[in-house]
């Protein structure tokens, strides 16, 4: 039997703003990803630096709010952003403008001799002033003729005004039920109620133990934190749950009553997965959990976390940017690139038979402490122009085998069945 799926992200967008003016832009880090988590797996997402992961952890446990798609979490819908109902708002709104015009003789005909005059002005070459200033001249000069043919002759120009209302309470009603969508996922959104309650379930690691604990409170104050705000009052009940958490991360009981810098990276780093674990979560997100660490320390923490997910039964969003640190502890893998999902599969499958050429690119960067290997190895480098994408052969997320998703072109889809059907046979003789 399958296990359930205990995380749905879909279509999820992370946009954030830079500049003011003709200077601002919008940074897309995270970018149309979806992807399930099943209860008891431990679920890799994988990318170079800035390619969005951590972008994607934080919107899920709400540190960001949403620009745009939708997160369940154990069939609740959790959070998610609102900006697919603005759009469609806007769209409603120019539709109806555009309708309204045929009801409107006097606005269509205004309409028309700005469209034509926009039409004259994206032909001629911005230096050209000369051209630019003719056609401004003529625009303006028809739409004064207009004003006056208006006035002059206000029966031709007459508005079917009844038919103009049809047209507004059509739109209205349609625009009502996205203004309502909007409140429904503003609710859902909101630290409070159930929401808080299951939010509770979601606990996170963050990459840098130093910068993410209190250096003014104890390690007890630390851990114990989070039964504090779930409303716990018996301090020999939170004593009792802050000492057996911190035997269950190595540390000891002694330990609860120092400050983090009298502690080691890999210590600190324990301290923060006893916090994560106190309130007893069902999903864990490990940000890049040994990344600040010594090689030696990350073996223990990688370990350590191994150990707890099959004790605890927990689940895991683990991410890093080292892919064979993630296909020993992970039993599906994301790979991420420039805020995309480009190729999901099986730990086992995605390094048998890696497809996007980014993915073959991070295989062939993983050293192995062989010096003859190493003296041979490949290196790929990934450029994403080599794609050559033409009209009509934009990328989507297409299923290739089964459990092995790639985005990809339909050329592009051919092909990688026809390099699984290859390496399949040549395993088989």
């Amino acid at each position: 039997m399958e296990n359930k799926k205990l995380l749905e992200v879909k279509h999820l967008k992370q946009h954030f703003k830079s500049g003011r003016g003709k200077n601002k832009m919008v940074v897309k880090a995270v970018d149309d990803v979806s992807f399930d988590i099943y209860d008891g797996e431990v679920f890799g997402l994988v990318g170079e630096s800035g390619c969005g992961k951590t972008t994607t952890g934080r919107s899920i446990i709400k540190l960001y709010d949403a620009t745009d798609g939708e997160v369940y979490f154990d069939g609740k819908r959790i959070g998610g952003g609102p900006q697919i109902f603005f759009d469609r708002i806007a769209e409603l709104k120019e539709e109806a403008r555009m309708a309204a015009l045929e009801f409107d003789p006097a606005k269509l005909a205004q309409e028309k001799i700005k469209n034509e005059a926009n039409a004259s002005l994206a032909k001629i070459d911005s230096s050209d002033k000369t051209k630019i200033a003719e056609v401004k001249k003529a625009k303006a000069e028809k739409l004064a003729a207009l004003k006056a043919e208006v006035k002059s002759n206000p029966e031709k120009f007459a508005k079917n005004t009844e038919e103009l209302a049809k047209v507004k309470a059509k739109y209205n009603e349609e625009i009502a039920e996205q203004k309502k969508q909007i409140h429904l996922l503003k609710t859902d959104n909101a630290l409070k109620g159930d929401t808080l309650r299951t939010m509770k379930n979601i606990q996170m690691i963050f990459q840098d133990p130093i910068s993410s604990l209190n250096p003014r409170m104890t390690v007890r104050e630390i851990i114990a934190e989070g039964l504090i705000i779930d409303g716990e009052k018996s301090k020999k009940l939170i004593d009792e749950k802050v000492f057996n958490i911190l035997k269950i991360v190595g540390l000891l009981p002694e330990h609860a009553f120092r400050y983090p810098h009298e502690f080691s990276g890999g210590q600190r780093q324990r301290i923060g997965i006893a916090r994560a674990l106190i309130v007893e979560p069902q999903l864990l997100i490990a940000d890049e959990p040994i990344s600040a660490l010594d090689v030696s320390i990350q073996a223990q923490v990688i370990n350590l976390l191994k150990n707890l997910q099959e004790e605890l039964g927990l689940t895991i969003l683990f991410i890093a940017h080292d892919l064979s640190v993630v296909k020993y502890f992970s039993d599906r893998i994301a790979v991420m690139y420039y805020g995309h999902i480009v190729e999901l599969a099986g730990s086992d499958q995605l390094f048998a038979h890696p497809l996007h050429p980014y993915t073959k690119s991070l295989l062939s960067a993983i050293p192995l402490p062989d010096p003859h290997y190493e003296k041979t190895r490949q290196r790929f480098a990934y450029d994403p122009r080599s794609h050559g994408y033409g009209p009509g052969e934009m990328p989507e997320f297409v299923e290739i085998e089964a459990g092995h998703f790639v985005l990809a072109s339909p050329k592009e889809v051919e092909q990688y069945k026809k390099d699984i059907l290859l390496k399949d046979n040549i395993v088989k003789s």
